[in-house]
């Protein structure tokens, strides 16, 4: 499957969309219920390791608004801002805030609650895991319907948070009189839905919100299980005892899509499939990363285990980033790659060891994918020891810095900035990086407030150019999103792989 750059994430036009005929006397949906790839661990979604999961985040939009919406094409518009800006001098923020919206208890929202949740997760000690970001905004306040903000640290990305992770409104009385452990048992937000029952592990039952200020969605109820088992998953849409699905093998997607009476897309979407590679043990030497790199035929695994579904990269930009550059490209050499083992003393008779980390499931055949890499590497004399482990134990051993000297991961960046895709993957001080290489922490430095947006962009292509060459990471593809569905119900993909039950409909 080749995929143009123009027709990447252009869903309304580009989606490979199927229909087919519904069955006979078919009866209407009442309940929607979704099958979907992870479990929710917690219902704040401004602080924590799941605030950061990107894979989350259709839960959260799903009963939370953030600051702006963003849409399924992936560009912003009003959402409880209805406008923005900077002061002339960039030494402060402004932002107006949406009238006549509800909390889902009733009560008003207001620009307190703006004001308030933009004051919380900046204060360090309340946990946000993008305080870094948020804390750039200080004196935060609320007079009428506008809030204000002073910037004590210019960061050129701010307004792009708003719509990204950990961009959510919370409401401050709510908040404030149940506390942290309240609002975990009893989540409200102004989102379009509104969460009925929860039980962990299992399931989350949602009422349509009827006061939802972007219109009250289709389908009353909802129930999204948590089925983190790909096989499951697709049992579970072939059924009927799930009507929507995602991520499953692109094998089982193309058998499915065929069968009366279901339908789906496969849509380019914002994630990127990468494995870190952490600055300790056999991987502080170069010519070891360089061979692990220039061994692994990208294009062959995604035609072989993903059918076709995916665009090979090279950096941990996709070509629709702002700092995409596409003169970056790392070469597939396996005969190269020899030579530079051999260089350092190894071969395939006395191959370098390590351990390389791994979800099974998670996304369309994450497993399969490493396991092939690991037979390449075999071929030109690495010999890696693959772990399995959920993908809530990467966020965990991440965040230490524990991870093993290789790991896969599925990075989102649905706001496409080269800050939240190599930036914060790749700078040593973030929570988000295992690389603490002080070379690239010296060439990410000055871009983090570069005001000038042309000389950002071109910093980040030389950053991303500085990585490809010494091979501090191994990026391997651009994901497209498989989704199968009951044909009763239309299905609008997001291009940041968000699965959003507002966004389906009866057909």
């Amino acid at each position: 499957m080749k995929l143009s750059r123009r027709s990447l994430l252009q869903l309304s036009a580009a989606s490979v969309t199927l229909a087919f005929a519904k069955p006979v006397l078919a009866q209407a949906i009442d309940e929607l219920v979704i099958a979907y790839n992870v479990n929710l661990p917690s219902w704040d979604p401004t602080v924590g390791l799941s605030a950061v999961n990107p894979t989350l985040q259709g839960f959260y939009q799903t009963v939370f608004d953030q600051y702006i919406l963003q849409q399924p094409d992936l560009s912003p518009a009003p959402g409880l801002l209805t406008a923005w800006g900077w002061s002339d001098d960039k030494k402060q923020i402004w932002m107006d805030v949406r009238e006549g919206v509800k909390w889902h208890d009733g009560s008003p929202f207001t620009a307190e609650d703006v004001a308030w949740s933009l004051a919380r997760v900046a204060n360090p000690e309340t946990g946000s895991p993008i305080q870094f970001v948020w804390g750039t905004l200080t004196n935060h306040k609320a007079e009428g319907n506008r809030v204000t903000a002073d910037v004590a640290q210019f960061d050129p990305t701010i307004f792009k948070w708003m719509y990204f992770l950990t961009g959510y409104v919370l409401p401050k009385a709510y908040f404030e009189k149940v506390g942290a452990e309240g609002f975990e048992a009893a989540p409200i937000g102004t989102g379009p839905y509104m969460v009925e029952k929860y039980e962990r592990n299992a399931f989350v039952r949602l009422k349509a919100n009827a006061d939802y200020w972007g219109g009250k969605p289709d389908f009353d109820t909802v129930t999204i299980k948590f089925v983190t088992d790909a096989a499951s998953r697709v049992a579970e849409v072939e059924s009927g005892n799930s009507h929507v699905t995602l991520e499953m093998p692109y094998e089982e997607y193309d058998r499915l899509k065929g069968k009366t009476g279901l339908a789906g897309t496969a849509a380019p979407i914002s994630d990127i499939g990468m494995i870190f590679f952490n600055d300790i043990d056999v991987m502080l030497d170069p010519n070891v990363r360089k061979a692990a790199v220039m061994s692994v035929d990208k294009q062959l695994i995604i035609d072989r285990l993903l059918s076709g579904y995916g665009v090979p990269l090279h950096t941990l930009e996709t070509p629709e980033y702002d700092a995409y550059d596409s003169s970056i490209v790392v070469e597939y050499n396996p005969e190269k790659a020899k030579e530079l083992l051999a260089a350092s003393g190894y071969s395939v008779e006395n191959p370098v060891k390590f351990k390389i980390q791994t979800t099974k499931g998670f996304k369309p055949k994450d497993y399969e994918i490493i396991q092939a890499i690991v037979g390449l590497w075999r071929k030109v004399g690495i010999e890696a020891e693959i772990e399995v482990y959920e993908i809530a134990k990467h966020f965990e051993l991440r965040a230490a810095d524990q991870l093993a000297p290789a790991a896969f991961y599925n990075w989102g960046n649905s706001v496409g900035d080269p800050t939240t895709s190599t930036g914060f993957a790749m700078y040593g001080p973030s929570p988000h990086s295992v690389w603490d290489g002080q070379d690239v922490i010296d060439m990410i430095n000055p871009l983090w407030g570069e005001a000038d947006e042309a000389k950002r962009i071109e910093g980040w292509k030389g950053v991303s150019r500085h990585i490809a060459e010494n091979a501090l990471v191994l990026p391997l593809l651009q994901y497209v999103q498989p989704i199968l569905h009951d044909a009763r119900v239309k299905v609008t993909p997001h291009a940041s792989g968000s699965l959003l039950p507002h966004l389906m409909s009866r057909a």
